[in-house]
């Protein structure tokens, strides 16, 4: 099975012998690989849609006919035991779904090891969050999908730690972009300092109180213009 390069991305982040759970799972093809491949002794499929469900069971019975596999319909890592699986991968959500996925049952949250996120936007909030919560970033890496460049994170969870912090543009784009650049990461901060800037110009424009609306903008058009400085 040939998976796609954002999906063999977080193939490649999963360590051989470990059992992994897909929440948000559509057809299934990053399990199945995982499982097909021997990289992984057990995945466990799941999503919220039936139909979705329907799709990987249907590629289930094509990639492995009397096979027996593990599929779960239900809602975020809800369908999983404490610590069932060594690592969990939850790709193609927005960082703000992920997030209440993971502050909903913080309990069973921290009772997997490890975590590969690829949130389609929001990645900021996500941070924030997992730092607030002890989650540590272990890796960022960007991977070309289409006409967009995704961001994928891998997390280990952490001991129960209450951390401080105000939400700030380094949440947004933080120093570890550098720490782990690749040959996307200038594309990437170029395409979002587009962004960014549209969006403080616009407040600029138009605000009554652009000195106060504008800051947090500013901010991440300056943050973005610091990492470009010092690739």
């Amino acid at each position: 099975m040939n998976l796609s390069d954002r999906l063999q991305l977080i193939a490649d982040e999963i360590i051989a012998g470990e059992t992994m759970a897909d929440i948000g799972t559509d057809h299934g093809f990053l399990p199945l690989y995982l499982m097909e491949s021997g990289k992984c002794p057990h995945v466990i499929m799941a999503d919220i849609s039936k139909g979705s469900l329907a799709k990987a069971d249907e590629n289930c019975k094509l990639a492995g006919p009397g096979k027996t596999y593990d599929l779960r319909l239900g809602d975020g890592i809800d369908v999983l035991e404490d610590g069932e699986v060594d690592v969990v991968a939850i790709a193609g959500m927005g960082g703000l779904l992920i997030r209440d996925i993971l502050d909903w049952n913080i309990k069973k949250s921290r009772s997997f090891k490890r975590y590969i996120f690829q949130p389609r936007n929001k990645i900021g909030a996500l941070r924030y969050w997992l730092y607030l919560n002890g989650f540590d970033i272990e890796k960022e890496s960007l991977v070309r999908e289409g006409k967009y460049i995704c961001e994928v994170i891998t997390v280990r969870t952490g001991n129960e730690v209450k951390r401080q912090a105000d939400y700030t543009a380094d949440f947004d784009y933080p120093d570890s972009l550098l720490e782990w650049k690749g040959p996307l990461t200038e594309e990437y901060l170029l395409t979002k300092l587009a962004l960014e800037d549209s969006i403080y110009q616009n407040i600029l424009k138009n605000s009554r109180n652009p000195e106060t609306e504008a800051v947090n903008s500013k901010a991440k058009v300056e943050k973005i213009k610091y990492l470009l400085s010092q690739l």
